[in-house]
């Protein structure tokens, strides 16, 4: 399937010797789980070793099979208040005190302890046709029906931009599933939601979702503020697998996240989300917006959020289109997080789409509109208001709204009743994706992953994929092209997948692998690739483009400040290093008054 000549061969070797050397000093990125101390996660570590502070905290408790009645009984006679239940991950929410932390993690029937994170959007204040266009969109392409997506956010608030294409609201802001009215009082899920679907009828075609006929799931965990706590998404995630075929949710979108304190085996949420990609359910996650330095702009690499670890899901960066259809011009702004990921280093994001700048529908008083006067959009739609935000929250609906046309291009031209995969839609949209520049240079694939995503491509190639077919046979029912034309240029497609921690180059994707399969996690197809590439003009990322002390970002810098400094998981002296600031005399990681990590609006 590939072949590479001698030259490119003794290059990859060198880089994968290179890599092994780097990967011995990465510390906790490449220790992963096997060199953590104990079962608990490091946000609760820093927690347990503080003096002062909140006594008690929300903890999500993983499990043993089998053993979660009686880790319930137990904590019930304890006094602990049970919060919430997480069959999907075998795992409970509680609150605990302090003084409880340790004895709960060494009980035998748990797995291990994690922080309630509380969870935020991705998006910051800064037409619609231009958006379809520079997605290579046509009008006569699909445009989502029969595909329901799933937003898990802040709300959606009614509106004739959505019309009866609401199937369903619940608000998980209390802990368990309400059946509601849509609100949204804070206006986040609202502009998501119209960059999925919104009908450009209303403002006569100038703001229009990618995918104006497809439904939405509206399902609230974030609160007023714009905050909610990890366990309501977990909550969220779990009523969508159960409700998936009575609701007919075929995406999740996940335009919001939280610090990563731990491996992503062990992170709760991350497992909420592989679980569901496991269902059959295609995940689309933000990669957060910590990727420069807020004081003096310097870039950083590292900083995917939680759950945009999560192998399985389609993690994305945002693309600063310059509001042109022309993409020779489009950039990955600083603020979208760059990866590889804290503690696995998994190459992320999976891909990137336009998030800068894009207007969409919110409520009038919703937080967002009073607060940011500014990015306030002019519209001859007297019945609705429209707000221009920027972020990689933008970027996942974008996504989510490519992947839903995606679907009903592959179902209107095969008529399989056999869907395509989590695995597969990811691998057409990396595949089809465009390479961007950095001037004349390629942006590396840790701050585009495998490129941009080209709408146009991805359901040209979907069209050609029959999901019925074997594994192991020639799938494509006839030969795909290799470019798009996007305003007047023609594009060659990226042809290659980002897959864990490997770069797979050639046409993979044209035959039916395990790896397309539901039980397979992203990332572990087959044996033969090569690490961070070796075929000009890629080159070992790690080597060139890290550089130790005031480059990295490591997952948690720009999270806030502790007396004026922002500084990650410890001193400068080992294997944990200062990023964006000087060293605290505390020694502990960033946070909020709460000691709980906020993300970046």
């Amino acid at each position: 399937m590939f072949s590479f000549s001698p030259r490119q061969v003794c290059g990859a070797l060198v880089r994968i010797a290179l890599l092994f050397t780097l990967a011995a000093s990465l510390g906790p990125v490449a220790a992963g789980q096997a060199n953590r101390p104990s079962r608990i996660d490091k946000a609760l570590e820093r927690w347990e070793q503080q003096d002062g502070g909140r006594e008690r905290r929300r903890v999500i408790v993983r499990v043993k099979r089998g053993q979660r009645k009686a880790v319930v009984a137990s904590l019930r006679s304890k006094g602990h208040p049970l919060k919430a239940e997480h069959p999907l991950i075998n795992a409970v929410t509680v609150e605990v005190p302090r003084q409880a932390l340790r004895g709960l993690a060494n009980n035998p029937n748990v797995e291990g302890v994690s922080i309630d994170a509380v969870i935020t959007p991705f998006s910051t204040p800064p037409s619609g046709s231009v958006l379809e266009q520079t997605l290579g969109i046509a009008n006569r392409d699909p445009r989502g029906s029969g595909v329901g997506v799933a937003v898990i956010d802040s709300g959606i608030t009614p509106s004739n931009v959505f019309g009866n294409r609401i199937r369903a609201f619940y608000d998980f802001t209390s802990g368990w599933p309400m059946p509601a009215l849509p609100k949204d009082p804070y206006g986040h899920g609202t502009h998501v939601a119209g960059l999925i679907a919104g009908s450009g009828g209303p403002s006569k075609g100038v703001v229009r979702g990618v995918a104006d006929e497809a439904s939405l799931i509206g399902l609230r965990v974030l609160d007023g503020s714009g905050r909610g706590y990890t366990s309501h998404v977990i909550s969220a995630i779990e009523f969508a697998v159960a409700s998936r075929g009575v609701l007919g949710i075929d995406v999740i979108n996940l335009s919001l996240g939280h610090p990563i304190f731990e491996p992503a085996a062990s992170d709760p949420l991350v497992q909420a989300v592989e679980a569901a990609t496991r269902a059959g359910l295609i995940v689309v996650t933000s990669a957060g917006n910590y990727g420069r330095n807020p004081e003096t702009g310097e870039t950083g690499y590292a900083g995917i959020t939680s759950p945009g670890n999560a192998p399985s899901a389609v993690t994305v960066g945002a693309v600063d289109t310059k509001g042109t259809v022309g993409r020779g011009d489009d950039t990955v702004p600083s603020y979208s997080s760059r990866g590889p990921t804290w503690y696995d280093g998994l190459a992320k994001p999976d891909v990137v789409a336009p998030g800068h700048q894009l207007a969409s529908l919110v409520s009038a008083s919703s937080a967002l509109y009073e607060r940011y006067p500014s990015a306030r959009v002019s519209s001859s739609d007297f019945s609705n208001r429209y707000l221009r935000l920027s972020g990689t929250s933008m970027a996942a609906a974008v996504t989510s709204g490519v992947v839903a046309i995606v679907l009903e291009a592959n179902r209107n031209a095969t008529r399989s009743s056999v869907r395509l995969t989590p695995n597969t839609v990811k691998a057409i949209l990396q595949h089809t994706s465009l390479k961007m520049r950095d001037g004349g240079a390629l942006y590396d694939a840790l701050t585009q992953g495998a490129g941009a995503v080209n709408s146009h491509g991805a359901m040209e190639l979907a069209r050609r994929i029959d999901p019925s077919k074997p594994i192991g046979e020639y799938w494509m029912t006839w030969e795909p092209p290799a470019s798009s034309t996007i305003g007047g240029v023609s594009m060659e497609w990226a042809q290659h997948l980002v897959w864990g921690s490997h770069l797979v180059w050639g046409n993979a994707i044209f035959y039916h692998e395990r790896g397309w399969g539901l039980p397979t996690v992203w990332g572990t197809l087959g044996g033969s690739h090569l690490v961070w590439g070796s075929v000009d003009p890629y080159h070992l990322v790690w080597g060139n483009h890290l550089v130790w002390g005031n480059h990295i970002v490591w997952g948690n810098a720009l999270i806030g400040t502790l007396d004026g400094t922002h500084i990650v998981w410890g001193s400068a002296g080992g294997r944990e290093h200062i990023v964006w600031g000087s060293l605290a005399a505390s020694g502990l990681v960033t946070e909020d008054p709460e000691g709980e990590g906020v993300g970046v609006r």
